[in-house]
């Protein structure tokens, strides 16, 4: 218990040691919180009538952030394979990193919801146990299960292994690797689920079709490793640690894999929609290429499709993805081309034509936005702690080990002697 406790100080003294870009950087996010916060409590004052959502359009903004962080944290499964199943050094070194973005997204994604709800005093509804669940008939109360138990894995079973290396002690395998299996399938599962929630909507064609789970989890293994990449940057220039090369050729490869796959099914939809159109297709060409003077989503479609072919190709040829101008650049396409197909591309147009055949634009307004930037910077300052405590602890970890080494190598003896 004194070990834990200690441990605990020390995480709290960590989060408040920092120069002047560390506080600077916590500044601008407490200021994006407070401006999020203050519009949130403008739509809890006025009600949704403040968004852009109405009766026809009930889905908006938030859930687009929230489909997307799902397949955000649903990524961190593809650092988990390679350094716990394949057993890669290197990869090891900065899994835990990639867990902190697992666990910034499901953060965020609760968050999505709640703002998504209007009324966030029905939540407890969602609460197993306390409220109305309806489990399992319901696609929802699945979704809260996967979610909160992904949330619950990434939480416990990265503060196993950081307590351990902090007492200088090696985790015990045996310990942590059923959660680390566990969690790969449960990576999996959450955005299947997610995309079984739409696409169960018999009543949206759009969302109902049987390839959305496959794409949701080729755009997952896209924009969440992009994320990564550029996260593992970041810490590699204003911190000690310091992220081998490898390890970002390799999720520059998944990406790369990820994007192309991503890209095949989204051409496999577009035949299936356009090559034989019937009404079904209507929310495609409303997307696509717009319904008489019902184009919002038009230019946005077209330019997330041209940033993804521009990052597939980047990502694609081997030169290009190994300069890492150009591979950041490909990420940051690949990042919101992704956002915006997986996003708004996906969710309006399943409400466009509505059920009688009437047509709404969607446009968010400012209360969205500023709460959605509001909830992004509370999911930065999560993992921005979350880091704050974990890389003291690996960095102390790498110098035992690279001591351990040294010391054995200087203990053998040398070739050629008695």
């Amino acid at each position: 218990m004194g070990a834990l406790v200690r441990f605990l100080v020390d995480a709290v003294k960590a989060i408040f040691r920092g120069g002047l870009l560390y506080w600077g950087w916590l500044a601008v996010l407490a200021a994006v919180i407070a401006i999020g916060v203050m519009n949130y409590g403008q739509q809890l004052e006025q009600g949704l009538i403040v968004t852009g959502m109405s009766d026809q359009i009930s889905w908006g903004a938030y859930i687009a952030n929230f489909t997307y962080l799902v397949g955000v944290a649903a990524a961190a499964v593809m650092l988990v394979i390679p350094a716990y199943i394949f057993n890669r050094e290197d990869i090891k070194e900065v899994v835990l990193i990639g867990e902190g973005v697992a666990v910034a997204a499901v953060t965020m994604c609760m968050l999505f919801v709640t703002a998504d709800l209007g009324r966030p005093e029905r939540a407890w509804h969602l609460i197993p146990l306390l409220g109305r669940f309806n489990f399992p008939q319901s696609m929802l109360a699945w979704d809260v299960v996967v979610l909160g138990g992904y949330l619950f894995l990434n939480l416990t079973v990265p503060f196993y292994i950081l307590f351990s290396l902090y007492r200088g002690k090696e985790p015990n395998r045996a310990i942590y690797f059923p959660g680390v299996v566990l969690s790969i399938f449960w990576a999996i599962s959450i955005h299947t689920v997610t995309a079984f929630l739409f696409s169960s909507n018999v009543a949206r064609p759009f969302w109902n079709t049987a390839v959305l789970g496959p794409r949701f989890l080729a755009s997952a293994f896209t924009s969440g490793p992009a994320l990564i990449v550029l996260a593992l940057q970041v810490i590699d220039r204003f911190t000690d640690f310091k992220v081998k090369k490898q390890v970002i050729d390799v999720i520059a490869l998944i990406i790369a894999v990820s994007l192309q796959i991503n890209l095949f099914l989204l051409g496999v939809e577009l035949f299936t929609e356009f090559y034989f159109p019937t009404e079904d297709s209507l929310s495609a060409r409303y997307l696509f290429f717009g319904i008489g003077t019902h184009n919002t989503l038009v230019p946005w479609i077209w330019t997330a499709v041209g940033f993804n072919l521009v990052a597939v190709v980047i990502l694609t040829i081997h030169p290009l993805r190994r300069t890492r101008t150009l591979l950041n650049g490909a990420c940051v396409l690949s990042i919101v081309g992704v956002w915006i197909e997986k996003g708004m591309g996906l969710i309006v147009p399943g409400f466009v034509p509505t059920t009688l055949g009437e047509m709404f634009d969607y446009v968010p307004t400012r209360v969205e936005i500023l709460v959605s930037l509001g909830i992004w910077a509370i999911g930065l300052l999560v993992f921005t702690l979350l880091t704050k405590v974990s890389l003291p602890i690996e960095l102390a970890a790498q110098v035992r080990l690279a001591n351990g080494k040294a010391g054995r190598e200087g203990s053998a003896p040398k070739r050629g002697s008695a």
